[in-house]
């Protein structure tokens, strides 16, 4: 529970405020951008208190999604807790209940006609559970990297789900161990892109939404980026898998840390070749 005497200083007046506490994961900037912003050093704060009730509802969903319970409200988020995950576009949702196991990593969840999946695993908390199994379940989860696989057994033991992760990166006995790039069902593209982790893969769906993990992400200026201090494995692996990108379509970057960046195609392409260029 956040705690008001570790309330941060950049906090805007009144009962939203966010502790000292965070860790700059970014899932409350993700869910309620226009009431979350960064401070110097990164973490988040409130930077304006939600003026109305939909923007009351997205804070909230942040309040139960922060991994590390750094925000703080006097308002009851019960009701909020019900509504994730919340719908981003089309197929594709935010699942909220970053685990601090994680490190905060954001999760997604796409509807899909042939079996929904689930990219990286959240907290199985129970209104989660619940909401997921009454939007048809869960039939894969892919698991980026070995970073974010947090409650992946829960998951597993609840639907059944299949869990799929690069063979290099699996040290959870994953039912399907990827190799190369492979399709796993019709328009979903796994992409290896080792650096971060050897065994790091992004997920492609429908040439417009591109799961990257931890390889690559936006900031809050929309300006795409890769982070070295965070590579694992090789920085000289991750920035060619950065121009192996370039052969692809998307127009949506939808990453574990960071923000999401959405831009028309021929723009995400300019901003990959940007990033590539400034990194050398």
């Amino acid at each position: 529970m956040a705690q008001l005497n570790l309330r941060l200083p950049e906090n805007a007046p009144g009962e939203l405020f966010v502790d000292e506490t965070c860790i700059d994961c970014d899932t409350c900037r993700e869910l309620a951008p226009e009431t979350f912003g960064s401070t110097s050093s990164g973490q988040a704060y409130v930077l304006r208190q939600p003026p109305d009730e939909s923007s009351w509802r997205r804070a909230l969903q942040a309040v139960v999604s922060c991994p590390t319970a750094s925000i703080g409200a006097e308002r009851s988020a019960k009701e909020a807790a019900r509504d994730l995950p919340v719908q981003l576009e089309g197929p594709v949702y935010r699942c909220g209940y970053s685990a601090e196991s994680s490190y905060g990593a954001q999760s997604y969840f796409l509807r899909r006609d042939d079996g929904n999946i689930l990219v990286d695993s959240p907290r199985a908390a129970a209104p989660l559970l619940k909401r997921l199994a009454e939007m048809g379940g869960v039939r894969r989860l892919f698991l980026t990297h070995q970073d974010d696989v947090a409650d992946h057994a829960e998951f597993r033991a609840r639907f059944g789900c299949e869990r799929i992760i690069h063979r290099d990166d699996d040290h959870i006995g994953a039912e399907v161990r990827l190799e190369g790039e492979r399709e796993i069902a019709a328009g979903v593209r796994a992409i290896p892109v080792p650096g971060h982790t050897r065994g790091s893969c992004a997920l492609l769906v429908d040439e417009r939404y591109l799961f990257t993990g931890d390889h690559l992400w936006a900031d809050d200026r929309g300006q795409l980026g890769m982070g070295r201090g965070v590579c694992w494995y090789s920085w000289s692996e991750q920035k060619k898998s950065l121009a192996r990108l370039l052969e692809y379509r998307f127009d949506w970057v939808l990453p574990g840390h960071g923000r999401s960046l959405h831009l028309a195609q021929p723009r995400m392409r300019e901003e990959v070749e940007k990033l590539h260029r400034r990194l050398g």
